[in-house]
Order: C-alpha cells, then sequence, then structure tokens
C-alpha cells in the first residue's frame, strides 16, 4: 500500500512513494541538464557576439534549481546513507563559509549572484552542492552510465561548435587573443579556452571509457570518433590544460585498457588522443589556422586579456612592462604570487565570491576622469588587476577564506578516495569511469579554476563517485561485467 500523510491523496505525496529506482531515473535527468544547460545558454552570446553572459548564468541556475529540489528529495529519502554523509557534511561546511564570507564581502550584490558574465556567487556554490547532493544521492547503475553518456555529449556540443570558431573564427570570441595575433582559439559555448580544455578533459576520459568498456559497437564507435575530435580540439585551446589533459588522456587509454583487462586493441584509443593532436598542430604550423605559422602556448594572452579583460571588463589591461605575456609559466606564477599577498591582507572571510579583483583596486576614476556609469569602468582603468587565479584552492583561500580552502581540499581528497575505493568495490564498468574522471577533476582544478560550464559537471562526477548503489544493483552490474 503506498505511504500516505494524514488525509492527502497519494499524488500529493509522491516523494514518500518513490522508489529508488524512480528516483535514479529522475536524478539522471537533472544531471543531464547540469551538463548541457550553460553550454546551451551561451550559444546566444556567441551567436550575436554580444556581451550577455548573464544567459549563460541563467542556464546554471534552471539546472540548478532542478537538482536543488532532487536533492531535498535525496536527503527526505534519505539515500545519503553510510560513509557518504561525510563528504556530503564536508560541502555543507563549504556552503556555510560561503555565506560568511559573502556578508563580509565588498558588494552583497555580487557576492550572491557572482560577477556579470562569471555568475560564481553565493547562489552558485548551492547549485554545485545540490548537483554533488543529486548524484550522491543515486541508487541504479544506470543513472551513472547515464551521466557520464551525457559529459560525452557535452564535450561533443562543445567541440563541433569549437570546429566553427576554429575553420572560419567565427561564433566566438577567441579569433584574436591580441590585436596582432588572430589564432581562432577554441572556446566551444564555454565562454573561455582555457574552460573549454577543462570540460574536455572529463570528456575525454568519458569518451576512453566509452570505447573501452561500451557494451554495443555504435556506442565504442561514437566514442572513438568523439574521442578524436577532443583531441584535435584541445590543441586549440592554446593552453597548459589543453596539453595536460592530452596527456592526462593518453595514460588513461593506457591504464584504463590494462586496469579492466580489455584486449590490447583497446589501446586504439591512445592513438586516438595522440594522432588528432599532432594533426592540430601540423595545420597551425603549415600556416591554415588564423595568421600564426608556428604552434605555442597562450595562457597569459588568453586568461587576462581576451578573457577577463577584453570580453568581461572584469579586469584591468595586463601590464607588459612587468612581465612577458607569452611565458605561461610566468604568468601563473605572477597570479599565483599576487593571489597569495591578497590572501594574507584577509585570511579569515577573504573578498567574498567572484570579487578577487575589488582589493586590487587603486583608483577609483574612469580613463576620462568622467563618472563611472558602472564597476566595470573603473576596474578596466585599474592596469595590471585580475579577477581569476587559475589554482582553486588559492582562488577559494583569496575569495572565500583560508578555513574555506582547507575544507574544499578535504572535500577534494575525500572523493578521490571514494572514487578508488568504489572502483575496487563496486567492479562496476561506471564505477572505473568515474574513478579516472574524478582524479582528472580534481588535477584540472589545481591548474584551472571553477566556472559555471565545468563545475556543474565535476561536482556530479564527484558526487556520483561517492554514490552507495544498492546492493541488488550492484550485484546485477557485476553479473553484467561478467557476461561480457
Amino acid at each position: 500500500m503506498a505511504k500516505q500523510l494524514f488525509n492527502s491523496s497519494e499524488k500529493s505525496n509522491f516523494i514518500l512513494n518513490m522508489t529508488e529506482e524512480k528516483y535514479s531515473s529522475l536524478a539522471s535527468k537533472g544531471l543531464i541538464a547540469a551538463c548541457l544547460l550553460t553550454s546551451l545558454a551561451t550559444a546566444a552570446p556567441e551567436i550575436t557576439g554580444t556581451n550577455i553572459y548573464s544567459i549563460s548564468a541563467a542556464g546554471l541556475a534552471l539546472s540548478g534549481v532542478i537538482c536543488m529540489v532532487l536533492a531535498l528529495i535525496g536527503l527526505i529519502k534519505k539515500y545519503i546513507s553510510g560513509k557518504t554523509v561525510f563528504p556530503v557534511c564536508v560541502f555543507g561546511i563549504i556552503v556555510l563559509l560561503a555565506v560568511i564570507s559573502s556578508l563580509a564581502s565588498y558588494d552583497t550584490t555580487i557576492s550572491i549572484y557572482g560577477f556579470t558574465g562569471r555568475g560564481e556567487g553565493l547562489l552558485a556554490i548551492l547549485f554545485y552542492f545540490s548537483f554533488f547532493v543529486t548524484a550522491a544521492s543515486v541508487k541504479r547503475e544506470k543513472a551513472l552510465s547515464t551521466l557520464i553518456t551525457a559529459v560525452i555529449c557535452t564535450g561533443a556540443l562543445n567541440s563541433l561548435w569549437a570546429l566553427i570558431q576554429i575553420f572560419t573564427g567565427k561564433l566566438g570570441q577567441y579569433s584574436r587573443i591580441s590585436m596582432e595575433i588572430k589564432a581562432n582559439a577554441a572556446s566551444g559555448l564555454c565562454q573561455s579556452p582555457i574552460f573549454l580544455a577543462m570540460v574536455l578533459s572529463l570528456s575525454a576520459v568519458a569518451a576512453i571509457f566509452g570505447f573501452i568498456l561500451g557494451k554495443k559497437k555504435v556506442h565504442r564507435i561514437l566514442s572513438l570518433i568523439c574521442l578524436c575530435l577532443f583531441s584535435f580540439v584541445l590543441v586549440f585551446t592554446y593552453s597548459i590544460v589543453g596539453i595536460f589533459a592530452l596527456v592526462f588522456s593518453a595514460v588513461t587509454a593506457i591504464v584504463m585498457t590494462l586496469v579492466t583487462k580489455a584486449p590490447k586493441i583497446k589501446m586504439l584509443s591512445a592513438a586516438a588522443v595522440v594522432l588528432p593532436a599532432v594533426l592540430g598542430i601540423v595545420l597551425v604550423n603549415a600556416g591554415a589556422i588564423g595568421n600564426i605559422t608556428s604552434y605555442r602556448l597562450y595562457d597569459g594572452r588568453i586568461l587576462w586579456w581576451a578573457d577577463s579583460y577584453y570580453r568581461l571588463s572584469a579586469s584591468g589591461e595586463p601590464d607588459v612592462s612587468l612581465f612577458d605575456i607569452d611565458d605561461s609559466f610566468g604568468v601563473y606564477s605572477r597570479l599565483n604570487h599576487k593571489t597569495m599577498n591578497i590572501i594574507s591582507k584577509d585570511p579569515l572571510t577573504g573578498t567574498g565570491p567572484d570579487q578577487l579583483v575589488f582589493p586590487q583596486l587603486y583608483t577609483s576614476e574612469t580613463a576620462d576622469g568622467s563618472e563611472p556609469d558602472d564597476i566595470t569602468d573603473i576596474i578596466m582603468n585599474n592596469k595590471g588587476t585580475f579577477d581569476k587565479v587559475y589554482n582553486e584552492i588559492l582562488y577559494t583561500a583569496a575569495t572565500r577564506g583560508v578555513l574555506s580552502a582547507v575544507v574544499l581540499g578535504l572535500l577534494l581528497v575525500s572523493v578521490i578516495g571514494f572514487a578508488v575505493s568504489g572502483m575496487k568495490r563496486r567492479k562496476s564498468d561506471s564505477s572505473v569511469a568515474l574513478c579516472f574522471m574524478a582524479i582528472c577533476g580534481v588535477l584540472v582544478l589545481m591548474i584551472g579554476v571553477s566556472n559555471i560550464t565545468f563545475s556543474p559537471i565535476f561536482w556530479s562526477i564527484a558526487g556520483a563517485s561517492c554514490c552507495k548503489l544498492s546492493q541488488l544493483d550492484r550485484k546485477l552490474s557485476q553479473l553484467d561485467r561478467r557476461s561480457h
């Protein structure tokens, strides 16, 4: 008999009567939305060539609200159980510390909604928590495999869009990464080439899994095609994250083949990573792309000039008299060093979410001395300032306090621990993919930074890595694996 609350109808008590299978089915749909909606929403500003990236944040908000409801249901139904309670509570502490940081911030409105075009305020952090809890509440293997497929589809969507940017220089903001250099850098629908590289790092691992352990021939072939596509596009992000993604993917292809004892022909996935990347570099060196004739990394020009300064007016113009903007490692070193100074000034609560640029401002005037219409008019006149540091632990410490960074580190370590033990314990195909994807995502955050395209995908994967499948589902997935 269906459960009923007081004299209400069965229909009004759908939460009480929801089965684990039904919840997992709904959760998988919510996690698909988490992976895809921000990218889909970014199509509008890319097509129009206008700076209306608040639409992208709306895509995050829609998927966030969906998963917020699903997370609440998961908590009510007590699908978070056993050891899974620990990472959920740790993430809850991160949200609480973000609230405290918001109250002590430079600008409360930005703390809640995030800086225009970035959108990573308190609400975004709450949405990330919802993605994590929703994924951690899943009880069915099918929902996990659906999430992995969604990650591949997200990578394919962004990569196909990126091909247009690479070969035509259109439908993107990074055709020129300086006034002189036309590199046709690929950003897909991720708003930045570096953010695209972060997303494709996860998509590539998911595609490797699909090729090596996919049960249907069509799935394996499509996964291999997607992997080739991801590898080719990663070259055109011209970033350290892109190079890392290629190396990690090649190593993963080899290790995953050995770990799963797959036929040696599956090593072909490593070639599917290397050969398209080589082709991309050859095209650049041949002068077939943009106006450059030799391949190199452009992290500094992308993250500082093209993204923060030119696209969003979220930072000042880089002061190239003080450092070499074409020295990628030098740029990251400078950002890290200056961020450490910012942390030392306010280690308890930080600057407030998405407000790293504010303590760096040294003048409140506009370039022509007129009354500013918007905060961006002031920011752009403060040369040498920046709004992102590409190390998530450092960025969290600077914007939300050192304690928040420590707790985040604890959460990331626990996610890897759950992912590794889950792969050993469940011995299911999806657990293998989730383990490699979780490790990749954590490492990428050490050389990248949270953003509204990558983070929903990563936190969904992280939550799924911590979920506890039902005992029956674990047995069925193991039997299914043995049968193949």
